[in-house]
This record gives C-alpha cells, structure tokens and sequence, in this order.
C-alpha cells in the first residue's frame, strides 16, 4: 500500500476538487502532512476521506460526520463510534421516511386541485 498520496492523486480518485478537500481539512477532518507547501496525505487520510464522502452521500452534515470521526478517537473508540452511527443512520432513515411522507401528501394534494381545476372547466364548458 501507498504511504503517501498527493492532493491530485485523492481528487482524481475521489471525484473531488482540491478546494473540498481543503474545506475537509479546514474543518479539523483531514490533516495532511506537510512538506512545504506541499500537502501529503496518509492511507488512514484517504480511508477517512473515503467514509467522509459516503457520509455526506447519505446525508450527513459536517457537523454528524465530525462527530462520528470524533467518539472513534476518544473511549470507547470503534463500539462507541459504531453505536452512534447506527443511531445517526435510524435518524437520518426517519428523516427520510417523514419526507416521503411530505412529497406524498403535496402530490395528493397537487391531484386534487389538478381534479377540481378539470371538474370546474367542464362545469364552464371548456374542453381540457
């Protein structure tokens, strides 16, 4: 395995600009080595990056993923950091479930009013 990867190298792998990657670091996630101006990533940096990226694809914000990172490196460590990811995961399932419950109810509502708006035009004798 690599020892180390250059900011290019994760952004061409990754799909990611270089400016994503520097917010990641910004907000204390990612922390390079540094070799002059030049930034050097670590595998745990690219694995870290990885699990950043699927969190933030199934909805995590900064913020949860920070805190996932985060209970990892203090005790309990992994149990501690799997245990508040399921919790994070049952959360952001419910959120999800409650929004499809939203979309459903606008889109019978948007059915009604299409039905009434159809029913008043053959009441006025104009054709759809």
């Amino acid at each position: 395995m690599k020892k180390f990867y250059s900011i290019t190298e994760l952004t061409r792998e990754f799909g990611v600009s270089t400016r994503t990657l520097r917010f990641y670091e910004d907000e204390g996630l990612l922390h390079p080595e540094r070799r002059g101006r030049t930034r050097l990533y670590r595998s745990a940096d690219r694995r870290l990056l990885q699990e950043i990226l699927r969190g933030r694809r199934i909805g995590f914000t900064i913020a949860e993923i920070r805190e996932i990172v985060h209970v990892y490196k203090e005790p309990p460590g992994e149990i501690g950091q799997l245990k508040l990811m399921m919790k994070r995961i049952d959360e952001k399932r419910e959120e999800l479930r409650q929004k499809r419950r939203d979309i459903d109810e606008t889109l019978a509502e948007l059915n009604h009013a299409e039905e009434a708006c159809l029913t008043r035009l053959v009441e006025i004798g104009v054709g759809s």
